[in-house]
């Protein structure tokens, strides 16, 4: 069975861009060979560089197999008049390829047709992949294409070689106005001309590594190894893990190496955020510090090149970074003649969103906003202190309008907290009042994805959600939520945002309430003729912030998709982030439970029935737990036992009990489960299957508090 490779050649692939396109060329070639009927092995790998992207397959088939299967064709009634076959009988044998004379008869539900049994010839590989290889590639979604004459065909960069062959044949394959052939390139200074390509397999990465070109894992063990190694030249000193920073330079180069430079120590006096900014950002070196983690006067570059033996890219990367740490210098100098305090107004003049007003106008809203946020965590029994939350929303944009933040817009937010350090905010406002102050605006934009810390403080996170809430909700006011993929606004990584700060601060904050808060704040301004109709903006949020919660709930909490969907199912929903996620730990806990397996099924089996009598028309009673005399043991011990149960149960679920609340519940277990054992619910009796009903609802209304409980998988349901 043949090895398949496929290699692009291109210019160089943006860094961020490699990754997911190298991913979905591998999807799509698996998808193909699976949908072909050609996988066999399975194993299918991936080769990417800045200048190419490449799968290679084990042992595909060669070609399909062949694939025998019965047609149907007419009834044995229209195929035959008086034992004659026809022009429906004839029609049907010619489609399929065979004569009217071979067609059966098969015996259906529906009646007697004939039937005529048909052999597919598989089609080979080569044709297949041929045929289809340069549809996937054109298919691959990138985020900026580029465009050939042919229509439909494009690709990120211009396409200047393909590789594409089963072992040692070349497909007859064209993209982008090229050919495939078995000739490669290699290196783009440390290689000469292209290279022949023997066999698809494990011989491409063989060659590819002679011609100086490594695969992803193996740079990311080069750079390493690399930065290790330069970092022990300098006495007790270590780099700076940064996986971020180390993905770039990894997607930046074929054939790594590292050289380590050297600035002036008295760039040091400037902060530390400023001095890796422009490192990090801005030049894509490493940043070296002692063992107490501050910095050193070095840092580490990765190149594309083997090695600076005579120093001279050295001295280059030196002359550039002082002359950017020099800019800095001069922007901090410049920016410390206007105070943070005056620069508010000059925020007037910077636009937030075209329809949502200046920058200004959002800090009036904000500030608002914070003080209803404040109060309500106050009244939670949280403390904070209001007027360092109120003072920072005040000055938290205004580093918009700093030389440093026009020129590094990374440090936006870190820039304002660094000032409010180092400048006078009011007279006679305490030290430790002034650096809470800064330390609230320097964590606003936290936490900027999901790996990202949230503010270190209260004030912190109230500031972080205010600033967010303002953003989503007058966004959604005026429908510019996210669609698809697409979120210009990075909507998503703002809810994401809120509902991680409000988890891990424990704030009371309910969402609902906080988002019509923030869309009251617009009230005053023209911008509202623009917004869509209040209760279609609060339905709109409150999904989409289902979403983001269930986002969390699974994704970086982990818990299961089941007990996710049983919490936000619940009669308590999503409202309130931080009991959402109460809730789920502790249902998570008991899950495994006999008890709760039983009744987990048993609630289940229990909204099925009342599903099944809506759709009867039945009208079920909302409330019903006495059961007159006569009626089955089962029924009145049931009824007898949730009489008992609920009222603890709903003292538990007042005091944020849930744990107990669902031991409680436990005991619901056995009159439950002999209810239904013994029970008929759907009698012909209209006032008996009512009543019947109206327990069941009873039930599952009341006790649904905590979670919806038919949402959990038992054993034997999927």
């Amino acid at each position: 069975m043949p090895d398949f490779l496929l290699e692009i050649g291109c210019e160089e692939i943006p860094a961020r861009m490699i990754d997911a396109g190298a991913e979905e060329l591998q999807r799509r070639v698996r998808d193909l060979l699976q949908r072909e009927r050609l996988s066999a092995s399975g194993i299918i790998t991936r080769f990417d560089t800045p200048r190419r992207l490449a799968v290679i397959a084990q042992d595909i088939a060669s070609s399909q197999p062949d694939v025998t299967e019965t047609l149907n064709g007419p009834s044995v009634n229209v195929a035959f008049k008086d034992g004659q076959p026809t022009p429906a009988a004839q029609a049907f044998a010619r489609k399929v390829g065979v004569d009217v004379t071979r067609l059966a008869r098969v015996t259906t539900p529906k009646g007697e047709y004939v039937a005529a049994e048909v052999t597919r010839k598989g089609r080979s590989a080569r044709e297949i992949l041929s045929e289809n290889l340069p549809k996937e590639i054109s298919a691959i979604p990138w985020p900026k294409n580029m465009y050939w004459r042919k229509p439909g065909e494009r690709y990120v960069r211009p396409v200047r070689w393909i590789v594409a062959m089963l072992d040692e044949q070349v497909l007859p394959l064209t993209f982008a106005d090229v050919a495939a052939g078995n000739f490669s390139r290699g290196h783009r200074l440390l290689s000469d001309g292209p290279v022949a390509i023997p066999r698809a397999g494990s011989d491409y990465v063989d060659v590819m590594e002679r011609v100086k070109v490594l695969g992803k894992d193996a740079r990311e063990k080069q750079i390493r190894r690399a930065l290790d190694a330069m970092t022990r030249t300098v006495p007790g000193a270590r780099w700076r893990e940064d996986k971020a920073l180390l993905d770039t330079v990894v997607n930046l180069t074929e054939f790594p190496s590292v050289i380590l430079g050297s600035f002036d120590p008295e760039f040091l006096a400037l902060a530390e955020e400023v001095l890796v900014t422009v490192m990090r950002d801005h030049q894509k070196y490493f940043a070296i510090e002692d063992a107490g983690g501050k910095l050193k006067p070095h840092f580490l570059a990765v190149l594309n090149v083997d090695g600076d033996p005579a120093g001279v890219i050295r001295h280059g990367h030196e002359r550039v970074l002082r002359a950017r740490f020099n800019d800095a210098r001069f922007f901090w100098q410049t920016d410390q003649k206007i105070s943070l305090l005056n620069r508010v107004k000059l925020l007037k003049n910077v636009t937030f969103q075209k329809d949502l007003g200046s920058y200004y106008e959002k800090t009036l809203r904000v500030q608002r906003l914070c003080s209803w946020i404040s109060e309500s965590v106050r009244q939670g029994g949280t403390a904070i202190r209001p007027g360092v939350v109120h003072k920072a929303a005040c000055l938290a944009k205004a580093d918009l309008t700093t030389e440093l933040v026009k020129e590094f817009t990374e440090l936006q937010g870190i820039v304002g907290g660094l000032y409010a350090r180092v400048q006078p905010l009011d007279e006679d406002l305490p030290e430790a009042t002034r650096f809470a102050i800064a330390d609230t605006i320097y964590d606003q934009y936290k936490p900027e994805s999901m790996d990202d810390g949230v503010p270190r403080s209260v004030e912190g996170a109230v500031l972080s959600i205010g600033d967010k809430a303002d953003t989503v909700a007058g966004m959604f006011a005026l429908g510019l939520q996210p669609t698809g993929s697409k979120d210009p606004f990075a909507l998503r990584r703002q809810a994401n945002g809120i509902v991680k700060t409000i988890a891990e601060h424990k704030l009371p904050i309910s969402l609902s309430v906080l988002f019509m808060d923030a869309y009251n704040a617009y009230q005053h301004g023209p911008v509202r003729a623009k917004f869509v109709e209040r209760g279609k903006y609060k339905d709109v949020v409150a999904s989409f912030f289902r979403e983001r919660l269930e986002f969390y709930l699974k994704d970086v909490l982990g818990f299961s998709y089941d007990v996710v969907n049983a919490v936000l199912a619940g009669r308590a929903g999503c409202d309130n982030i931080v009991d959402a996620v109460t809730r789920a730990r502790d249902v998570n806990a008991v899950r495994v439970t006999a008890d709760f397996q039983v009744i987990a099924a048993a609630f289940k089996r229990t909204k099925n029935i009342l599903r099944q009598a809506k759709e009867m028309g039945r009208t079920i009673p909302e409330s019903l737990l006495t059961i007159p005399p006569g009626a089955q043991p089962e029924e009145q011990r049931l009824s007898q036992v949730v009489s008992e149960v609920l009222p603890a149960f709903k003292e538990l679920v007042l005091r944020r009990d849930y744990a107990g609340g669902l031991r409680e519940m436990a005991k619901l277990r056995v009159p439950l489960d002999e209810f239904f054992d013994k029970v008929m619910v759907m009698v012909d009796e209209v006032n008996l299957r009512d009543r019947r009903l109206a327990l069941l609802n009873t039930i599952l209304f009341q006790f649904s508090s905590i979670a919806d409980l038919s949402e959990i998988v038992t054993a034997g349901s999927a």
